[in-house]
């Protein structure tokens, strides 16, 4: 094959992986809001990563073996795994209220935090067109959320802090220049759910923190319940979604640039919309589709210059 093929054809591939990826991604948060009515996250967490854990190995073994798991600086991994670990709590406490797709546009806030945050921590410069486009997302924020018209959620703030988290575990990643493969930092990520699952379980799991009046707070703190077969199945199911998704996701980006598999990303959108639609009935209003394009729009357009310049501004889970 000549090499314009063998590139194209790379692309192509990894464009697919992308898009497959986002696909699970989008139905695994579907999953966690499906069951935020009658289990506590940390459960949910748990069992999703103990058999996200199980898949991840079967990567290793395909990558290398355990050897992999072998790393240097292991509480590297485990700070990253503790920063996703929140991004993602923050994500599906906001899910619990907020609907599917209100929810995933303001996490995709990602890009511009990365943006804003690389100034300060890493001693990068922004230029006036990137500052914009950090400003026009921000508006897209109060656009959606609308503060002063009586409609603003505080529980809109858990998915923009999911945002602020995951930018942090970016700016950790960049800053030390982690080298491993995607099945390491996955196995990681998944470890340090278990243990904090575990640890939250034992804490607060018996539920005498939970008074039922808040359903943000009580999908963090309700009482462990042993599943119904059908939930149980979902929860086995959400484990195979994000283990499934967050390779596919990380092949996706070893086959090519980033700048050509990134807005790809943004298909979580409309994906999201169908999931909440399908599953909850819930349609974005005018203003929240407004909020959306313009937070979508800053984030694509930060995300070339960012790449442009040889950074990476993933924003996935």
């Amino acid at each position: 094959m000549i090499p314009a093929l063998r590139s194209l054809d790379a692309r192509f591939r990894a464009i697919l992986c992308v898009m497959l990826g986002i696909v699970f991604f989008t139905a695994n948060d579907s999953t966690i809001k499906w069951l935020s009515g009658d289990y506590p996250l940390h459960e949910i967490v748990l069992v999703r990563a103990v058999v996200a854990i199980s898949f991840t190995l079967i990567f290793v073994h395909l990558e290398g073996g355990l050897s992999i798991l072998r790393v240097r600086r292991p509480w590297l991994h485990i700070l990253r795994g503790l920063l996703v670990m929140c991004a993602n709590m923050g994500f599906f406490l906001g899910l619990a209220t907020l609907p599917l797709a209100e929810t995933t546009a303001l996490f995709f806030l990602a890009p511009l935090f990365i943006t804003a945050l690389a100034v300060p921590i890493l001693g990068e410069k922004a230029g006036a067109l990137r500052w914009s486009a950090v400003l026009v997302g921000f508006v897209g924020v109060l656009v959606m959320v609308r503060p002063g018209s009586g409609m603003l959620q505080m529980t809109a703030l858990l998915p923009i802090a999911a945002a602020v988290a995951y930018s942090l575990m970016q700016m950790m990643t960049r800053k030390l220049g982690v080298r491993d493969k995607a099945s390491t930092l996955a196995f990681y990520v998944h470890a340090t759910y278990i243990v904090v699952s575990l640890s939250i379980g034992l804490s607060v799991g018996d539920g005498r923190f939970s008074d039922g009046t808040d359903p943000t707070l009580d999908f963090l703190l309700r009482a462990w319940v042993w599943p119904v077969f059908d939930d149980l199945i979902v929860m086995v199911l959400a484990g195979f979604l994000v283990a499934m998704a967050g390779y596919l996701v990380s092949q996706a980006y070893r086959l090519t640039e980033a700048a050509m598999v990134a807005p790809f990303e943004y298909i979580s959108l409309p994906l999201a919309v169908f999931w909440g639609y399908q599953l909850w009935g819930d349609l974005p209003d005018l203003m929240s589709i407004l909020g959306m394009v313009l937070i979508a729009g800053s984030g694509l357009f930060v995300f070339y210059r960012e790449t442009m310049k040889g950074r990476s501004l993933s924003g996935r889970r």
